[in-house]
């Protein structure tokens, strides 16, 4: 499947798996509740916590967002400024309006502007925030090969992008949620070293 045609699957509501720069997701519009729900079927399970979204760029995340706190903004600045185009996922305010699936009890989603040229050209495409789950069944391991992808899972999407460049592997993306005044809780350490985000943030763990 190439790249135009998974975005119209995804304006029309449809689910498909793609690349980004560590795994293989599992995806849909962000604001598409009938899709979501589609992807945590796919899953097995309903989720426990929300998906995760990817963006193409600043003005994809600005849709998406809940008015910040200005401590917020100059901390999200900060670090959009470092890190992104990068594997690192933020905790942040979301708009009223978007699927629960992809939304937490706190009106906060996991964003993060990935570097995977791939994906960020199918979120522009498909005008749209996008699901970014890893493509596995519950209890089953993601992965970077699309030789290794389910072929259950394969088969019940609208279909897959599968052109190079291939995902990396390695670590999932860090996650971190800001606290203001310069300080991050981080929630899951992965692929952007906690010590890279020490250099310019006092640091804490926890949810």
């Amino acid at each position: 499947m190439d790249i135009e045609t998974a975005a119209a699957h995804i304006r029309s509501g449809g689910v498909v798996i793609y690349p980004t720069e560590t795994l293989y997701a599992l995806g849909c519009a962000a604001d598409n509740a009938e899709a979501c729900a589609r992807v945590a079927a796919l899953k097995g399970r309903p989720e426990a916590k929300p998906f995760p979204l990817i963006v193409a760029d600043l003005g994809g995340l600005r849709e998406l967002l809940a008015p910040l706190p200005p401590a917020w903004e100059n901390d999200l600045a900060l670090l959009a400024g470092r890190f992104w185009p990068g594997p690192l996922s933020v905790l942040l305010p979301t708009r009223p309006g978007l699927p629960a699936l992809v939304r937490d009890a706190f009106g906060l989603s996991s964003v993060r502007l990935s570097p995977h040229p791939l994906a960020k050209e199918l979120c522009r495409r498909s005008g749209s925030a996008l699901v970014a789950t890893s493509a596995n069944a519950s209890g089953q391991q993601p992965t970077a090969d699309p030789h290794q992808l389910d072929p259950a899972l394969l088969a019940g999407v609208a279909g897959a992008l599968l052109a190079e460049p291939w995902p990396a592997g390695g670590l999932p993306s860090t996650l971190v949620r800001l606290l203001g005044g310069r300080r991050l809780a981080v929630l899951r350490a992965g692929a952007v070293p906690v010590s890279a985000l020490a250099d310019a943030f006092s640091l804490t763990a926890g949810v």
